[in-house]
């Protein structure tokens, strides 16, 4: 991923308003990552990633951040929640099972990508498989003549298979037994994931028999496509470039992470979801081996972004082992209503151009004056100061209570225009907003 730090922060500008200090810090992050790929093998084994740390309270755009990362890189990059582990020896997630969810991430954007590569020859396989059942080949010793009609007759079929007109036609396929079935269950331990592969592989030989199967031929397509990935590509080539890639360019985002950290207040500090995370978090954060199915996993150079609202705890709750594990802090502010202004309206598939959007399925078009758009921004931020402050995610219940009715009788509106004025939403919301109690259950 060749972005530079500008071009990293003009894409998340696209989607999340403010917040310049944290795209700046992460678009560093991330171009850091290619400069280092760049030197010799000696220097990239010194250079370590400078790990980050978000602190903003919900609804500021952590999440959001996450989210767009992931599908503008074509790195390694997962998601994962903090709360979800439990301490190693509990019953629940251990924290290694982030690194093996790297990993079968990483499989699949190389594994994309070598199919992409071979995609016509992927596509000449299931085709000629589709054909050779739909028209069998010729016996032995026929005619040169039988043969010259075969071969027109066997390109007319092609065309006819190529253009959908053969999808509903019913046929028999032979699935290949040898298909290498895999089980990415992160929970399990790399030993028991071979042991239930080689259970399936047992079965698949002893149900011989029953690898045949009358699917239409939009069925078999795709059925065959899977068989020809797993014939044409080098699965060990695939796996061990994705494990290399995990290694040497991964990310995880490692969200909540307020709530693995134990207050002074806390009552709870033998809660095995939090301090024992912590220390277990400590050794692959720092650089440690994970065994994987795959392979061992070093973590010496995976990139950690982590991110929490600490409402209740501090990052200075967290271990001091782990705090100096994130030496980039970076703290996002909160929303303004002129922020959230913006995030209505300058923000590619903004939530008004949702609501639009899914209104004229119905032949209704729904238009937002300005000044209710304004009504709506000030009036969610009115409601985040009177109550608990929950940032953007307050414009969904705001609006989605000014479009109840509206989105209600939409059948109604059909070939017709419905304009949103500040009167209409001052009608619907500012009762709601002025009343302490009714905004706490309602917005």
């Amino acid at each position: 991923m060749n972005l530079t730090p500008k071009e990293i922060v003009e894409y998340l500008d696209r989607y999340v308003i403010a917040q310049n200090d944290a795209k700046k810090t992460i678009a560093l992050a991330l171009r850091t990552r290619y400069r280092r790929m760049q030197l010799n093998q000696e220097m990239q084994d010194e250079i370590m990633p400078k790990n980050i740390l978000m602190i903003g309270s919900t609804g500021v755009g952590k999440t959001e951040i996450s989210r767009r990362l992931a599908k503008m890189m074509k790195v390694p990059f997962i998601k994962v929640e903090a709360s979800k582990y439990t301490e190693v020896g509990f019953v629940g997630r251990d924290v290694e099972s982030m690194i093996r969810d790297l990993v079968v991430n990483s499989i699949s954007i190389v594994k994309a990508e070598k199919e992409e590569e071979n995609k016509e020859k992927i596509e000449n396989y299931v085709l000629n498989r589709i054909v050779e059942k739909l028209l069998p080949p010729l016996p032995k010793g026929a005619s040169e003549s039988k043969q010259d009609d075969y071969q027109r007759l066997l390109e007319a079929m092609e065309k006819r298979v190529e253009a959908g007109e053969m999808d509903d036609k019913i046929i028999e396929i032979d699935i290949d037994s040898k298909i290498h079935v895999e089980f990415d269950d992160s929970n399990l331990p790399p030993e028991m994931i071979k042991v239930q592969e080689s259970f399936s592989k047992v079965f698949s030989q002893i149900n011989k028999e029953d690898n045949k199967k009358e699917v239409t031929v939009k069925v078999a397509r795709e059925m065959l496509k899977v068989e020809a990935t797993s014939k044409l590509l080098d699965t060990s080539s695939i796996n061990e470039e994705a494990r290399k890639r995990a290694e040497d360019g991964g990310i995880i985002f490692l969200d909540e992470i307020d709530k693995i950290a134990l207050s002074e207040k806390s009552a709870g500090r033998n809660d095995p979801s939090k301090e024992g995370v912590q220390r277990d978090l400590l050794p692959i954060v720092e650089g440690s081996s994970v065994s994987t199915k795959y392979g061992t996993i070093k973590t010496d150079h995976i990139l950690f972004i982590a991110a929490g609202a600490f409402h209740v705890s501090k990052p200075s709750d967290l271990i001091p082992e782990l705090q100096g594990r994130f030496p980039l802090r970076v703290e996002l502010e909160s929303l303004t209503e002129d922020t959230l202004y913006k995030i209505l309206t300058q923000t590619k598939n903004s939530l008004l151009n949702q609501y639009e959007a899914l209104l004229s399925v119905e032949g209704m078009k729904l238009t937002f004056e300005d000044d209710s758009i304004k009504a709506i921004a000030k009036l969610s931020h009115k409601a985040n100061e009177i109550t608990e402050d929950i940032g953007a995610r307050r414009l969904h219940t705001v609006l989605e209570k000014v479009l109840e009715e509206i989105s209600f009788e939409a059948n109604e509106y059909n070939d017709k225009e419905f304009i949103v004025t500040a009167e209409l939403v001052h009608e619907k919301l500012d009762t709601v907003v002025d009343d302490d109690d009714l905004s706490r259950y309602i917005l």
